[in-house]
């Protein structure tokens, strides 16, 4: 006697899947329902959230889903920032802000790109991240709002000396294709108008009046950090905040001045949830990144992948760490390990910069203190 076993029906689809591609004038819609599943493209306004939730709507019915079913998306980190996250979270979504270096890619397909193909990836990769599968991709760790404010400060800091680096540079150059090499100094009108060139006659008129317009807008660049330096020495840490802890920690030790502090605390230490130091270390972009196949193995460098506010901050802490902390093991190991030529201290500038960069967390997450580092004097 043959028995037959009864399959239960097919049960409705509970989680609807979503990804976004994000553009400047539109974004497009992938909706999916697990791996396998066509997706439903759609495509809306920019910013246009409303008719996000109209999409969220038709695709429940599509698949004939029921109307409170959850919703999982996801998005790769760029321009748009973290503010759809926020609105997503609102509307009771969950949802994965990705970020786009570390998703898979298949290298057959690597030089077909369209966004079509990748929404069809990134459905499928969040299907596969719900499955378990979590080395499909890196989820970025979202900031509350005032922990992103909070790096508003340091961060403008460094735009404004960016800028006024750049325009010396261009005054300067300027004046060298005409033969003229003078200082930079707040007489520069005077000066450029009484330069003469290498017969004797004045600097062209076009040419002033372009050096004029540069010189205005370094001027007001100069006032602006004025400004912003006032602002930051306002700054006071509050130690009931674990940003505000991290700074009057940081600021303790000689060689770590208000910047690197502000910098260290606002960017990684104050709301970052690290767990070891090689973790630390590959946010910072710090890490090696060696090379191996077959026979063939050699070092590639430094990834230099993550924060790049906090590497750049990280190596001149070094050369800072170096002269005001020579008795500390970490300028004793740099010294016999690198003391020979000058691009040897080069290299091992940025080893020294990963391993002071973990020393500082520990100093700051849990109160170790760095071997032989000293302290500044209490006024």
């Amino acid at each position: 006697m043959i028995t037959t076993t009864c399959m239960p029906e097919s049960t409705v689809p509970a989680t609807l899947l979503l990804a976004f591609e994000l553009g400047q004038r539109s974004w497009k819609l992938g909706f999916t329902t697990g791996l396998g599943q066509r997706p439903r493209m759609r495509q809306v306004p920019a910013g246009g959230i409303d008719r996000v939730l109209e999409e969220i709507g038709r695709a429940k019915r599509r698949f004939k889903m029921a109307d409170d079913a959850a919703v999982v998306a996801c998005y790769e980190a760029g321009r748009d920032g973290f503010w759809l996250h926020r609105w997503l979270v609102a509307q009771g979504i969950t949802n994965y802000v990705v970020d786009s270096s570390s998703i898979e890619v298949n290298r057959r397909a690597r030089r077909a790109k369209t966004d079509r193909l990748d929404l069809a990836g990134l459905l499928n990769l969040l299907a596969r991240h719900l499955l378990g599968d979590r080395r499909v991709w890196r989820v970025v760790r979202v900031p509350s709002v005032a922990e992103e404010d909070a790096r508003q400060v340091h961060r403008s800091w460094e735009t404004l000396q960016k800028d006024h680096t750049r325009l010396m540079c261009r005054l300067r150059s300027l004046l060298v294709t005409q033969g003229i090499r003078m200082p930079i100094t707040s007489g520069f009108l005077t000066d450029m108008r009484a330069a003469r060139l290498f017969d004797g006659s004045p600097v062209p008129p076009g040419l002033q009046a372009r050096l004029t317009h540069l010189w205005d807008q370094l001027t007001v660049i100069k006032h602006q950090c004025k400004q912003l330096a006032q602002i930051r020495t306002a700054c006071s840490p509050a130690p009931t905040t674990a940003t505000g802890r991290c700074v009057q920690r940081l600021e303790t030790l000689r060689g770590i001045g208000p910047v690197g502090a502000w910098t260290l605390a606002t960017e990684i230490f104050g709301w970052r949830q690290i767990r070891n130091a090689r973790q630390l270390g590959g946010l910072v972009g710090l890490v090696p990144a060696p090379y191996q196949s077959g026979e063939m193995a050699r070092d590639s460098g430094i990834t230099r992948a993550g924060n790049t506010h906090v590497r750049r901050v990280m190596v001149q802490l070094t050369w800072t760490w170096l002269q005001h902390q020579p008795t500390s093991a970490l300028s004793q190991w740099y010294r016999r390990r690198f003391d020979g030529s000058r691009r040897l201290r080069r290299i091992g500038i940025v080893a020294l910069a990963r391993k002071l960069l973990v020393a500082l967390w520990r100093y700051a997450e849990h109160g170790v203190m760095p071997e032989g580092a000293l302290v500044k004097r209490v006024a």
